[in-house]
């Protein structure tokens, strides 16, 4: 059976030394869960003091973005195999604020996403539309083409160490939050989505996270729907306490 599956990005937050502080009081709590796979996705800068930190515990690191080179004259980036050599297990690739102020397009998430899986990363592959797209109507459509073009490439080995976000652009940030059965709709058709493009059998085993203003207050109705396989948690992942309390619901 899958674990439910808890990431927690903390963008452009907080201080090292908060950073390293927030790390050390989920290691106490976390230091032995077995039944979730729970990553901190912190910034750059302190990836290698929090791995440091959560040595000996079930905690995945993951990183916030990547290169698709493995090293070259791109100033300013960070290379797989730098990620893989600090302690990294994921990479989140395509998150909407990269696709909003960074100008990354689904070529460049599916650059990635193959560099990432080739290098031993498992890719977090953000998907999800806009409130104008979802106004329009063409939610779906949007979804799909995000989807088949991040994922154009990628063996079926290769899939089933990747995980999917959808994170509805209009509610990244905003407090505002997808239904249940919303996000549940959406999910639902992502795997079915997969399984067109592979199989029946990859479609349940890959993970699929919701993303988008989740909260304790929140979680209970999404972990209820059986296609939401776990979330990608923002500003949530920055308070202890706040996360804690998503991932006990998932036990």
């Amino acid at each position: 059976m899958k674990k439910p599956f808890i990431a927690g990005n903390w963008k452009m937050n907080p201080p090292i030394s908060a950073g390293i502080e927030l790390a050390k009081e989920l290691k106490k709590s976390l230091f032995d869960f077995r039944d979730v796979e729970i990553v901190l996705i912190p910034p750059f800068t302190h990836l290698y003091l929090v791995k440091k930190e959560i040595e000996g515990t079930k905690i995945k690191l993951g990183a916030q973005n990547m290169h698709w080179e493995e090293k070259g004259a791109f100033t300013g980036e960070i290379s797989p195999l730098m990620l893989k050599e600090i302690g990294c297990s994921y990479v989140i690739i395509g998150h909407s604020e990269r696709r909003k102020y960074f100008g990354e397009n689904d070529e460049t998430v599916n650059k990635k996403a193959r560099s990432a899986l080739l290098h031993g990363l498992s890719p977090i592959i953000c998907i999800g539309e806009t409130l104008e797209e979802r106004e329009k109507g063409i939610t779906m459509k949007v979804v799909e083409n995000q989807l088949r073009a991040s994922i154009k490439g990628i063996s079926e080995e290769e899939i089933l160490k990747t995980v999917i976000a959808y994170e509805p652009v209009w509610a990244i940030g905003t407090g505002k939050v997808a239904t249940p059965e919303i996000a549940q709709s959406m999910h639902a058709f992502i795997r079915k989505t997969v399984q067109k493009l592979y199989n029946g059998s990859v479609a349940e085993s890959i993970s699929v996270l919701y993303g988008g203003s989740v909260k304790p207050d929140n979680i209970s109705g999404l972990y209820a729907m059986p296609d939401i396989d776990g979330v990608l948690v923002g500003g949530a992942s920055l308070k202890v306490q706040s996360f804690l309390d998503i991932i006990q619901v998932a036990l």
